[in-house]
């Protein structure tokens, strides 16, 4: 489900300092490095859990071993907001406890990929912040097509659960100088991923 224009202008420029909050904490955003040795193009920081390929801990191994920077009440309470929203009926039994916070310069772009890192299929939301970008959302069988190309603007809400949650999905491109300033982010693209681990605290 794609919602377009669901942030206000005052949401995401709330987003936006929240996000370069968090990436003052900690580890800050780091570019992920893939068991093939390849370096991920996007540089992410992570709420709740730490996703590095292909798996979830409380602590930041791939880079300090610092405990990861916690998932705050409010984000979650956005996430059951947003997935009631997209899908037009309450969401009581949705509350998400993972964040992946990816950031895009011009030249970032994300690979087709499942998430299936997390036990739980509970629905994968997404915010867009910044910079527009070609989201590419395929099917759940493999990286080749059918699939559709959609193009995700500041504000935008993109969610996708129950037979599409495990779509193979990326973003080819970016789209540089998109953006609005106002919000606080002159340049480059804030992706906001909310995920339900189905982890518990001893994992």
């Amino acid at each position: 489900m794609h919602v377009p224009d669901w942030l206000d202008v005052d949401e995401q420029r709330q987003l936006v300092a929240a996000c370069r909050g968090w990436a003052t904490e900690r580890a800050g955003f780091r570019a992920a490095r893939l068991p093939n040795g390849g370096v991920m193009s996007v540089r992410t920081v992570c709420l709740g859990w730490h996703w590095h390929p292909y798996r979830y801990s409380r602590t930041i191994d791939d880079v300090d071993g610092s405990p990861v920077t916690p998932f705050p009440d409010w984000l979650a309470e956005l996430g059951q907001r947003a997935v009631a929203d997209a899908y037009a009926k309450p969401a009581p039994g949705y509350r998400p406890d993972i964040a992946l916070i990816n950031f895009y310069d011009e030249a970032a772009k994300m690979g087709l990929h499942q998430d299936k890192d997390e036990r739980s299929l509970d629905p994968v939301v997404s915010l867009s912040l910044g910079d527009s970008c070609v989201f590419r959302f395929g099917n759940t069988e493999n990286r080749s097509r059918p699939w559709d190309d959609v193009e995700l603007c500041s504000g935008d809400l993109f969610v996708f659960g129950g037979a599409s949650r495990l779509a193979y999905h990326g973003v080819p491109k970016t789209l540089p100088g998109t953006g609005n300033p106002d919000i606080g982010l002159p340049k480059g693209r804030l992706n906001i991923t909310l995920r339900v681990s189905g982890l518990a605290a001893s994992d």
